[in-house]
């Protein structure tokens, strides 16, 4: 307790502040100093529990920026959709307005051939061309639009791909974390070498996501 309240410690945090003072607290109070700390953290050397919270941090790090990444790949595939649809909408339009030339064309073919003189018959046959060459330009337009919106739609199903593989990798590590805490407070072995082995997983998942695989 502080002169400012009270401070209540949580188990990782005694795990830590134990590990920062070198295993040598819980000889304070006993002056004969028989109970000695564990031969591992007089060693000279790093503690388990120094390393578990140090790989603790680094595996923290990178779920962090998995999280980001995956994060940015998602709004990025709603960006891409947005300008699928935009495109396909746009496109829409043209086949609307492709259909518009295509009645106007018919009507003056009609036009044409029940004119009874020659000069009008021309005129519409003028009027039919025109129709004609405007459809073929609007044709040509609307199909590069729907091949536009179709690569948007391709990029958006990447970096959805890509963020189900960060959102994994992002997961993996948190479970390793996890598995990081209980294996600091039972002290089991094979606890601290599942925490490696999911964290190792989890970081192969983040180089998949990174090449887009």
């Amino acid at each position: 307790m502080s002169g400012h309240g009270f401070h209540v410690h949580g188990p990782h945090d005694h795990e830590l502040e134990h590990a920062a003072s070198g295993g040598h607290g819980h000889g304070h109070g006993h002056g004969d100093g028989h109970h000695a700390a564990p031969a591992e953290e007089h060693s000279g050397g790093m503690s388990t529990t120094s390393k578990i919270a140090m790989c603790t941090a680094v595996i923290a790090t990178f779920g962090a920026i998995f999280a980001y990444m995956g994060g940015a790949t998602q709004a990025n595939a709603g960006i891409y959709k947005n300008n699928a649809a935009i495109k396909k909408t746009e496109a829409s339009n043209q086949w609307n307005y492709f259909q518009s030339k295509s009645t106007k064309q018919a009507l003056a073919e009609f036009a044409r051939d029940t004119a009874t003189d020659d000069a009008r018959k021309q005129g519409w046959q003028a009027k039919v061309a025109r129709y004609e060459q405007e459809k073929t330009d609007i044709q040509t337009e609307a199909k590069k639009l729907e091949a536009e919106a179709g690569k948007w739609d391709a990029q958006s199903d990447e970096q959805m791909h890509q963020h189900h593989r960060w959102a994994q990798a992002t997961t993996v590590l948190q479970v390793s974390i996890a598995l990081a805490a209980i294996a600091l407070l039972t002290k089991n072995k094979w606890l601290e070498r599942a925490m490696f082995g999911v964290a190792a997983a989890g970081l192969a998942v983040g180089v998949l996501a990174a090449f887009h695989l």
